[in-house]
């Protein structure tokens, strides 16, 4: 039954589920969105920044952790020695003020951090909502009204202040990134599992799950074969936008230090830094907050892209606002001419 669903359409949809031919016809509407495609280029370009770090640092003949004191002025309160903060051949975009820490290598080195928290957040936040939501969804009543208690509870709870008081009270000594993707990751999987309940409620009731129940299967093998199959649209583009969103978190939590610490670099704690220094090394700022802007603006829209693509008929508000004015503009046209 699954390998038919898989070639199917999603129920009250045309949206095809992601399959062998849905997958071809997701592409196919992703490249016509030009918008997406560069986004997916610039996001790629940041992955493979990240992947490659250490070979673009040892290129540089830098690293994110060593101190070069002989390039500040002490004199001066710790300002880079040289024009533009310091920039050279040894150091492309320059030194930290104080540290004298290379600036690139912590830029890329950042990129890292923030790319790595931020998708394994979301890995975490995905699996906790399709068991909670697929469990509150297949279960009993008293089940259903337990999980959906707990799942209202979660997304009433403010995640920044909830990530603080976390952050706060745990050791020092516990590895900083996986406790900030631990805690975003825990925290703000709410949303996702009400959007699996209210589409698993919705398919539970076709013919071809009512058929898979009648011929003996058990609860978690329809959910595996039968229903897991029509919750790849949603979940994928709900997914997709949760992306940008981690990474804003984590920048925030660095920023207000009590996400990941030094000399572990990463672009908010960049920032915490660069609010002192900004007038006297400029792109000790511009750089990680260009780099955090450039980074949720492609990932976002690449997820809007992705929305569309599964399902075409919500075209982007782009695209809509642009015909209702193309739309004005002929009606006055005509107008005018009767």
């Amino acid at each position: 039954m699954s390998e038919a669903l898989v070639a199917s359409q999603a129920p009250g949809t045309d949206t095809p589920v992601p399959g062998a031919s849905g997958a071809r016809l997701f592409w196919r509407r992703l490249r016509a969105q030009r918008a997406a495609l560069v986004a997916a280029v610039v996001v790629a370009l940041l992955v493979l920044v990240a992947l490659v770090a250490p070979l673009l640092t040892a290129l540089e003949g830098q690293d994110p952790t060593t101190y070069h004191p002989s390039l500040i002025d002490s004199a001066r309160g710790g300002v880079p020695v040289g024009s533009f903060g310091g920039m050279s051949a040894h150091h492309w975009q320059g030194v930290e003020p104080q540290t004298g820490r290379d600036l690139f290598a912590r830029l890329v080195y950042g990129a890292r951090v923030s790319l790595g928290v931020a998708l394994a957040a979301t890995v975490v936040q995905v699996v906790i909502g399709i068991t909670i939501g697929i469990a509150s969804a297949l279960g009993s009543r008293w089940v259903d009204q337990i999980l959906s208690r707990v799942t209202d509870i979660i997304v009433a709870m403010p995640l920044m202040i909830m990530s603080l008081a976390l952050l706060a009270v745990v050791p020092s000594s516990f590895p900083r990134p996986v406790l900030v993707t631990l805690v975003i990751g825990l925290i703000a999987w709410g949303n996702i599992a009400k959007i699996v309940r209210a589409q698993t409620l919705t398919l539970k009731g076709l013919d071809y799950v009512s058929a898979a129940r009648l011929s003996g299967w058990g609860t978690w093998r329809i959910a595996r074969r039968e229903l897991l199959p029509g919750l790849a649209a949603p979940v994928i583009t709900y997914a997709a936008l949760l992306v940008p969103l981690n990474i804003s978190v984590e920048a925030a939590l660095s920023f207000l230090g009590v996400g990941v610490k030094p000399p572990t670099p990463s672009w908010g704690q960049m920032l915490t830094a660069a609010d002192v220094w900004y007038q006297a090394a400029p792109q000790y700022l511009l750089f990680p907050a260009g780099a955090l802007f450039v980074t949720v603006l492609a990932l976002t829209v690449l997820g809007d892209g992705v929305r569309t693509a599964l399902d075409p008929r919500a075209a982007s508000r782009l695209r809509v606002g642009a015909g209702r004015r193309r739309g004005a503009g002929t009606g006055s046209t005509k107008g005018a001419d009767a």
